[in-house]
């Protein structure tokens, strides 16, 4: 018994280490943020107060609004906010905190702010509080529930409209709403959709824009887009992609062969939720395919003449953030290969702003093609691309995990209909199968001593 306690703190032992990786990859967007202020003379104090001060539906690029030194700042703010509620609460540490760490930098740069996230943290925690469970269980549901924060900040800033107080009460009321939703939506999808919060983010948007509106608000969508960027954003982008890539193979205590025999293994798997990849195979193998996915994220948007600024530089983000729970080069291509097909035959192009967003964040249902095949995950690409320049719209981009949301209605769809199909072709898909992950998939997790002290009783 003494020896499963010991491996059972050893390992958490090791992934605590994370954290000083997060605080250096917080330290590195600030100081970017500084250096890039004070090389173009931006007033980054002033850039910040323009960030909190404004109404931030999608699409409202902080780069755009305050620049780009204010936007990485804010970024590293919220990102050290972060790292801060997850130590707090001393949370445990796997690759959903790394899909966390994406997900909250990368949408500080476009929507998320250090001001309007709070009240629907606050919920989270009153939540834990009130159920009376730690706060490590829901502290991650609440920083992903912040993609709801433009409410927080519509509802505080809208002149005639609203105040301070009720955005305080209705965040508080999102957050804690959420943990208990996104569990339940979390069943529905079947595993299929990554972007589970953004589903049921979603749902949530759609109750209260229209309470709302009935009240006499009147949300609007933005189109707030930066445009010249390409070069600086590359380079950054490009040189961190390349460094990951190298450091996983070179500096993380394995022999190169082994770092990229786990990654070899890494794109065997379907990504089918939940994918703890940093669990599965170790940090080298991750830190390798974090690189590679944001290479193929930011190739994507360039070769398409899309643009680098902060909704898809956050996309990029969070594709890299998911590359350690569920997304791999050889699930995602075939879903934005669909969105590619899409521009074909759809009455729109690769290079409208909603259309690059599309690119990047429909590889929420990567899982789609790593568990069905190539065929289905272009079919979800092409269907996702359409829909979801449609369901941002009745929740006036109060919602900026939209893409989420129009995942979670696809996989809904898709999932049975191809299990119709793909059982004849597969007598091993029975229903059984609706929860329960494919070989290789499951999570490798410490023995519990207090389960062995059971069984040994």
């Amino acid at each position: 018994m003494e020896f499963f306690h010991l491996l059972h703190h050893e390992h958490q032992a090791r992934y605590d280490k994370m954290f000083r990786y997060l605080w250096g990859y917080t330290l590195l967007l600030g100081v970017t943020g500084l250096l890039i202020g004070l090389d173009s003379g931006e007033n980054i104090l002033h850039g910040l107060y323009t960030i909190i001060t404004t109404e931030d539906a999608l699409i409202t690029d902080y780069i755009l609004i305050a620049g780009p030194g204010a936007a990485l700042v804010n970024s590293a703010i919220v990102t050290a906010i972060s790292v801060c509620l997850l130590y707090l609460a001393r949370d445990t540490l796997n690759g959903m905190t790394l899909v966390e760490m994406g997900l909250m930098s990368g949408f500080s740069l476009f929507g998320k702010n250090f001001v309007n996230i709070w009240p629907i943290l606050a919920g989270t925690w009153l939540y834990a509080k009130l159920r009376r469970q730690p706060l490590a269980g829901n502290i991650g549901i609440g920083l992903m529930s912040t993609a709801l924060a433009p409410i927080v900040s519509y509802i505080a800033l809208d002149n005639g409209w609203g105040g301070p107080i009720g955005a305080l009460l209705v965040g508080v009321l999102i957050g804690f709403m959420m943990p208990s939703l996104a569990s339940y939506t979390y069943r529905i999808q079947n595993g299929m959709n990554l972007y589970n919060v953004g589903f049921a983010c979603g749902l949530v948007a759609l109750i209260c824009v229209p309470l709302m509106a009935s009240l006499g608000a009147d949300p609007t969508t933005h189109y707030r887009w930066a445009t010249g960027y390409n070069l600086p954003f590359g380079v950054m982008l490009g040189t961190l992609c390349m460094l990951m890539i190298l450091g996983g193979l070179f500096f993380a205590k394995k022999p190169v062969w082994a770092a990229w025999a786990g990654y070899r293994r890494l794109l065997q798997t379907s990504g089918r939720a939940p994918s703890d990849y940093l669990r599965m195979f170790g940090p080298a193998p991750v830190v390798i395919n974090a690189g590679v996915n944001g290479l193929i994220g930011m190739a994507y948007i360039l070769l398409t003449g899309g643009d680098l600024n902060g909704p898809t530089v956050g996309g990029i983000l969070t594709i890299m953030g998911f590359s350690a729970f569920g997304k791999h080069a050889l699930n995602i291509l075939p879903v934005m290969a669909g969105v590619a097909l899409g521009s074909v035959v759809m009455d729109w192009t690769l290079n409208d702003s909603a259309v690059q967003l599309a690119c990047l964040f429909c590889t929420t249902l990567a899982p789609i093609a790593g568990y069905f095949g190539w065929g289905y995950g272009v079919l979800a690409g092409f269907l996702h691309s359409s829909v979801v320049l449609y369901t941002g719209s009745p929740v006036a981009g109060m919602n900026l995990y939209n893409n989420g949301f129009s995942g979670g209605l696809i996989a809904i769809v898709l999932y049975p209909t191809i299990m119709a199909i793909a059982r004849r072709r597969k007598p091993t898909l029975q229903d059984v199968d609706y929860f329960d992950q494919l070989e290789g998939d499951r999570p490798v997790i410490p023995p519990d001593p207090q389960v062995l002290q059971e069984e040994e009783e």
